[in-house]
């Protein structure tokens, strides 16, 4: 099979279980997923049916209890601490819920965080940052603080700290749960643009109908398991 028709994500009989006192939780179980390359996907289900679980799995931030995780044909899963943190540098941006920017750092100083960790330049990572900020639409706010921002262009700014590094994946946690529709639209809007602009493969958790519309696949997460169709 030609490498650009493999899946860029698979699962295979996942699971994930946590230890609650005496009590074993089991969230995840055994379950399977491919995401293909340059798809956007929205991760649907109530409140603890998983779905922040299995992105923190799919992005090397935990490990399954069982199973394989699989990300461009590497077995994520098997990497050690040190290598596993060298992987989410390279591979994966995140974008959050409440923006996680530091109230310390200008918007230009916060998308450059990623970059500390690589091998770049000093006008390396500058240029990094301008290309991103511009792809956001935040040009003229590089120097603004998080509290001088609106909460949909501090979303902007942690969506442009997430692409600064061409990551091989964007996963986004509830990235307009914080914001009104309007703003909501706009950074949907710009979600949609990466994925069809600039070919990024998306992983969207959400709530919101409205929001996982503007993806191209949605799939129901519901007691570790998965549907397409959503739970009544």
């Amino acid at each position: 099979m030609d490498v650009s028709q493999q899946p860029l994500v698979r699962l295979e009989g996942v699971e994930k279980s946590f230890q609650r006192g005496s009590e074993q939780i089991h969230v995840l179980a055994n379950l399977s997923l491919q995401v293909g390359r340059g798809e956007f996907l929205a991760l649907m289900g109530p409140s603890g049916s998983g779905k922040s679980t299995l992105l923190n799995l799919v992005g090397g931030l935990d490990r399954p209890t069982a199973g394989a995780v699989e990300i461009d044909g590497e077995r994520i899963d098997q990497l050690s601490e040190r290598q596993l943190a060298a992987w989410r540098a390279r591979h994966v941006g995140l974008v959050f819920q409440f923006y996680n920017l530091l109230p310390m750092l200008n918007a230009e100083r916060n998308v450059e965080l990623p970059l500390l960790l690589t091998h770049l330049s000093r006008g390396e990572r500058r240029e990094h940052v301008r290309v991103a900020l511009e792809v956001v639409g935040l040009s003229h706010r590089t120097r603004h603080y998080p509290r001088t921002l609106s909460g949909g262009e501090q979303q902007r700014v942690g969506i442009a700290r997430a692409i600064v590094n061409d990551p091989t994946l964007l996963l986004c946690d509830e990235p307009t749960g914080d914001l009104d529709r309007k703003t909501g639209d706009e950074i949907l809007t710009l979600l949609q643009a990466l994925n069809r602009d600039q070919g990024k493969t998306i992983i969207m958790v959400t709530h919101d109908p409205h929001a996982s519309a503007r993806a191209t696949r949605t799939l129901y997460l519901e007691k570790g398991q998965f549907s397409t169709e959503k739970p009544e």
